[in-house]
């Protein structure tokens, strides 16, 4: 007999995915917290697991096994991306974009000086931590939820079928 978190094991991950996502929606619209270029790319994986999801009712056929391991994949690069998100929070390396402190936020054009002033504001510097909860970040919790996600998938696809 398998455990309810295999038979709902999509479900369960789209629920985790659709909670993340208001999550972050509440804290940046109800709270005020400015999301940098980062924060904003952490929503990706959440959201694509639901558009998966969808699809795979869609079709509604689909490999236990195969789902899980790709669920488990799309969550763990969630953490890898969540992890590099709080060493660019805490100075262990600097940002592979220009979202970083300081200097990477200047402009490099004429028209980047044009653009930026336009706008009005510069863009959230991604080392710039606005929360905290224990002294960890967003991005360290982020970093905790997708690897038990992944986990729990992993495990799920493991345990059921191999």
């Amino acid at each position: 007999m398998r455990l309810l978190v295999d038979r709902y094991l999509l479900q369960l991950a789209m629920l985790a995915s659709g909670g993340a996502l208001v999550i972050a929606l509440i804290a940046q619209y109800g709270f005020g917290l400015e999301p940098c270029i980062l924060c904003s790319y952490q929503r990706i994986p959440y959201a694509g697991v639901l558009v998966f999801g969808l699809f795979a009712f869609a079709l509604g056929q689909w490999d236990r096994q195969s789902v899980a391991t790709l669920l488990g994949t799309i969550f763990m690069a969630s953490a890898a991306h969540a992890f590099y998100h709080n060493g660019v929070e805490q100075h262990w390396w600097e940002a592979a974009m220009a979202c970083g402190s300081g200097g990477d936020l200047l402009p490099t054009s004429v028209s980047d000086l044009k653009n930026l002033l336009t706008q009005g504001e510069m863009p959230k510097a991604c080392d710039d931590i606005d929360w905290t909860l224990f002294g960890l970040s967003i991005s360290v919790y982020n970093t905790a939820f997708s690897l038990a996600l992944a986990a729990g998938c992993f495990w799920s696809a493991k345990r059921a079928y191999g």
